[in-house]
């Protein structure tokens, strides 16, 4: 956990407040939002699915725990988070290991301001 808030920060040094447009602010703060949910009925979820799968519980349990699951708000489900870019909100091209997108990537790499990244030569 402690390397994705390390990345997040590196990426949150380099933004500013007119490079991201003010509809990309609202689908950044949605997935914000979407993280957050996620997060808070993650264990819940686990414990759900847990019940789901367990055949030797009787079919009453398993179909009551389906319909738990089912009243779980949509966004709570993890796989609906979408990886975007810190510093754009660019949804495509994100590079997991610094969560900015590939443009931003080489722009900063080109600059130096990210240690050991250096474009290919061979």
């Amino acid at each position: 956990m402690m390397k994705k808030q390390k990345r997040c920060l590196l990426a949150l040094n380099f933004r500013s407040k007119t490079e991201v447009a003010v509809a990309k602010l609202a689908l950044i703060e949605r997935e914000k939002k979407r993280a957050h949910l996620a997060q808070k009925y993650a264990g819940k979820r686990a414990a759900l699915k847990a019940i789901i799968d367990d055949a030797k519980r009787s079919d009453e349990d398993r179909y009551e725990a389906r319909l738990q699951l089912q009243q779980l708000p949509r966004n709570a489900n993890p796989t609906r988070k979408r990886n975007r870019c810190a510093l754009t909100g660019r949804p495509r091209g994100t590079f997991r290991k610094f969560g900015l997108a590939r443009g931003k990537i080489r722009e900063i790499a080109f600059r130096g301001e990210i240690p050991g990244l250096i474009k290919a030569s061979w």
